[in-house]
């Protein structure tokens, strides 16, 4: 009989972030029983979890945004891929003001906890985190975005951004540890599980796979990636876990060899190799070129026998993760960046042909008659009203034409832009306004330009064929944003806000807004071209 071993999961190395002290208050250390226990109340964990939703939905890490500056330096990136990054530099300048977030998708809260033994609470630990995400998401400009079930398909937005998803483990000593991360739908929907088997396990096999795999991410959720690529584990819930935390930055300090006890690691061969398949591609920051991501994590687990899961994941422009710790010497929070103007150099070092001026305030067919004039790729600068809509609006939308009701005029005389903005500062004309995930649309088109509307679409990401078909068979055109930029959006581009649909949707109302100088991409054409052609469904 073999002795008794036990193998940590997770070595993690020791921790080289960098903190900044937040309070002294709400912890102390009682002598209880021959032991010292470290005592946290419940406002500290309260003013924890608001302070970090707050932080990383106005601020960067430093190294994130030092991989923006890398592409701007790097003479194999495209001019798509520079003025991507300049853009989200940009961005980072005016979300880090701490009045407009850097992404209009603040996100779902996310909280991974490990809590020392030693640390004694004495109150529902997720009750009062939960009560910290809903004063930061009352008290910031940051959008709602959790919808309540009300019966099977009825739902109701909940108006406080809860519930949060928190996970809160048993862990020695006697310190408090956290990851808190704000999640968008859009990299959030690109979270994918595989189950596979042991004949994925080698080289040529995994190559094949992997390389067939990145282009199921597309650029919907906002390049470039913080990829993440996790092979095995315990459990299919384990991997994505492990996908998520990944991605987040939290699984670097992993050895980079495994043991036949089963320890994680990093596989840095891996990385590297999927982080050339990346390049390769040539799907680049949203609009062809090099820097589909950033950099890549490959994770291996250990597995069961019969079982070989594989999660494949990303964090996006909008990198939102931060660490925090609470120790007899205070509560601590990740330091993020707060002077990213740092890292943008002079409007002189990003050299770009000038973008074709769009007036939208024409007529529909002039419009059209204009955007025919240009191929696909070229770089607009748009001009007068769009009409905002996004999920339920189309829904609504479509539920009147099945009743046999007009299509609105407003969707006939205007292009679409599909997004739903965050809370509105004061004194200014809109909150983050950066654009949705197209394809979430994609089955209302035909139907929608059937009739007269949606011949002109804004939007991110790639689209399905079908959406192709419709703007060749109707003369439509898809246009993309750059997504990410939500801040610089509405600091820089957006001049007026108004609501005229379905106002008691919230987020999810239709408006029209008025734009300056509004950065797009003509994606695809009345003539069936499809810029992202070569990024298979």
């Amino acid at each position: 009989m073999r002795d008794f071993v036990y193998q940590e999961l997770f070595e993690l190395g020791e921790d080289p972030t960098p903190y900044r002290l937040l309070t002294t208050d709400f912890v102390r250390v009682e002598k209880i029983g021959g032991r010292e226990l470290l005592v946290v109340e419940r406002e500290g964990l309260a003013r924890l979890s608001q302070a970090a939703l707050r932080d990383v939905n106005f601020l960067f890490r430093p190294g994130h945004l030092a991989k923006l500056r890398g592409i701007l330096e790097d003479p194999e990136a495209s001019d798509n891929d520079r003025f991507v990054a300049m853009t989200e530099l940009r961005n980072a300048v005016i979300s880090a003001q701490g009045q407009l977030p850097s992404c209009q998708d603040t996100g779902t809260a996310t909280v991974f906890a490990k809590k020392g033994q030693s640390v004694w609470t004495g109150y529902d630990d997720e009750s009062a985190l939960a009560e910290g995400i809903f004063r930061s998401y009352q008290e910031e400009n940051l959008r709602y975005s959790q919808l309540a079930p009300l019966s099977m398909f009825e739902e109701k937005n909940t108006g406080t951004n809860l519930p949060a998803q928190i996970d809160i483990v048993a862990a020695p000593g006697g310190e408090y540890h956290f990851l808190f991360l704000a999640k968008g739908g859009g990299s959030a929907n690109k979270s994918f599980l595989y189950q596979e088997t042991k004949a994925r396990l080698n080289e040529k096999a995994l190559v094949q796979f992997l390389n067939e795999k990145l282009f199921t991410l597309g650029t919907a959720a906002c390049p470039p990636y913080h990829l993440a690529v996790v092979i095995g584990g315990t459990s299919a819930e384990a991997t994505l876990k492990a996908v998520k935390l990944a991605s987040a930055g939290y699984l670097d300090g992993l050895p980079t060899t495994g043991n036949a006890e089963g320890r994680a690691f990093r596989d840095l061969e891996w990385e590297e190799r999927v982080q050339r398949l990346a390049w390769d591609s040539r799907i680049g920051a949203q609009f062809g070129g090099k820097y589909f991501v950033h950099d890549v994590r490959v994770i291996r687990l250990p597995r069961h026998a019969a079982s070989c899961p594989i999660g494949i994941g990303v964090s996006c422009s909008a990198d939102r993760n931060i660490k925090a710790k609470i120790t007899r010497d205070g509560i601590f929070l990740e330091q993020l960046e707060t002077r990213p103007d740092h890292f943008v150099p002079g409007h002189e070092s990003l050299s770009m042909a000038p973008a074709v001026t769009i007036d939208l305030n024409r007529p529909m067919p002039e419009i059209l008659k204009e955007l025919s004039r240009y191929p696909i790729k070229t770089r607009l600068s748009l001009n007068g009203s769009l009409i905002v809509a996004r999920d339920v609006a189309h829904a609504r939308i479509q539920q009147m034409l099945d009743e046999g009701k007009p299509m609105p005029e407003y969707l006939k005389k205007h292009p679409i832009y599909y997004a739903g903005p965050a809370k509105t500062p004061a004194g200014m004309a809109s909150g983050s306004f950066g654009p949705t995930t197209a394809g979430r649309m994609d089955s209302y088109v035909e139907a929608f330009m059937a009739k007269g509307g949606s011949l002109i679409m804004l939007a991110k990401g790639n689209r399905s064929s079908v959406v192709k078909e419709a703007c060749r068979k109707y003369g439509g055109f898809y246009l993309g944003s750059i997504g990410g930029p939500a801040a610089i959006l509405a600091s820089e581009h957006i001049l007026k806000v108004e609501t005229v649909d379905f106002e008691e949707l919230g987020m999810e109302a239709v408006r029209r807004i008025e734009v300056k100088d509004f950065p797009a991409f003509i994606v695809m054409d009345d003539k069936g071209n499809d810029f992202f052609e070569n990024i298979r469904e």
